[in-house]
């Protein structure tokens, strides 16, 4: 062969390798393009975590072109990751609906736009005593005498933060229509604020109980160990650091842990016994939400989620709600349909 014609067929062949490469690389780039997915970003209570996992893997399932990303917190915390923090989330799920007007039916700081201006409930659920079989007393325990055992001075009682979490005003209000129920005056304040420095004020007008939480909640003995969550506090139940806490039915039932199902003049579970529930309330009105009206009401459990006016994507948060609302019956840890 003609040295000249082989070097020609060699180069003939180089340039041919080196498009093919190119159409390979640009094929690859426009494949990666449209497969890219919209991410949905969704920040929600953290007793909504376990089965938000599964809703997760239901949605996706169904829009593969999404990308769902959550984040659990306390719910005030929750609301606050958008209004306070500016954090660019496209949904929002508390365990207190009431939360969503409070915190979220005023303009944002720039602009005249609500941050939302409603919400869909989707879930209730009522509180229960969770613990564990090496709990102290778990072998005596029952639905009778629950309210005495835990405030025998032995026993360690987990607090969800009421600054932070619905869960943790909630335990609250519910020790405190437990002295009515019970006609005692003892159980809020042994197995709770009675434990705290500065002190946790607790007025009774005629019949209304008021409780004024300090700025800062500081437990001054062992008897309580508080956390930022709920969830948090389960952890601490597996390992033996507290013996109760007061908890979610929804997540109780959902992780597997023992409980005592509380009396409904007490659970926040049944709103035959709203009346009662609304004798209860919880100030928060202290300086970091001094814009706010955030003294809490006793009200039945109830679940929501909101779209907020900065989501990027708020038809995918609609029909993530949408899913929420038709399909996650039975998934594990999820608070009862309405």
């Amino acid at each position: 062969m003609d040295i000249t014609n082989r070097d020609a067929s060699i180069s003939v062949l180089l340039t041919l390798l080196i498009i093919l490469t190119i159409a390979v690389i640009f094929i690859a780039g426009c494949t990666e393009k449209t497969q890219e997915r919209i991410p949905l970003r969704v920040v929600i209570a953290g007793s909504l975590i376990q089965p938000f996992e599964e809703i997760e893997k239901k949605f996706e399932s169904m829009h593969p072109d999404i990308d769902v990303r959550i984040e659990g917190h306390g719910s005030i915390q929750a609301i606050r990751q958008v209004t306070d923090l500016n954090r660019p989330f496209d949904l929002i799920a508390v365990a207190d609906e009431s939360l969503i007007p409070v915190m979220m039916y005023h303009p944002m700081k720039t602009g005249e736009k609500n941050w939302t201006d409603s919400y869909v409930r989707f879930g209730k659920t009522e509180m229960v005593l969770a613990y564990t079989n090496t709990s102290r007393y778990a072998s005596e325990i029952s639905e009778d005498n629950w309210y005495e055992i835990i405030q025998r001075p032995d026993v360690r009682f987990g607090l969800s933060n009421p600054v932070l979490d619905a869960a943790g005003y909630r335990a609250l209000m519910v020790l405190a229509l437990a002295d009515k129920k019970y006609s005692q005056n003892t159980i809020l304040s042994s197995v709770c604020t009675g434990h705290f420095s500065p002190e946790i004020h607790v007025t009774d007008e005629e019949g209304r109980i008021h409780i004024r939480l300090p700025d800062v909640m500081k437990p001054t003995s062992q008897k309580v160990v508080i956390r930022d969550g709920s969830i948090f506090l389960l952890s601490l139940l597996e390992t033996g650091g507290i013996d109760y806490t007061l908890e979610y039915l929804s997540v109780a039932s959902g992780t597997g842990l023992s409980y005592i199902r509380l009396p409904p003049e007490v659970n926040l579970g049944d709103s035959r016994y709203q009346k009662e529930y609304q004798n209860i309330s919880v100030d928060l009105n202290f300086q970091r939400f001094s814009s706010l009206n955030l003294t809490r009401t006793g009200t039945p459990i109830v679940y929501a989620a909101a779209i907020p006016a900065t989501s990027s994507h708020p038809d995918e948060a609609s029909s993530l709600i949408t899913m929420i609302m038709e399909n996650s019956t039975g998934i594990r840890g999820m608070p009862q349909p309405l």
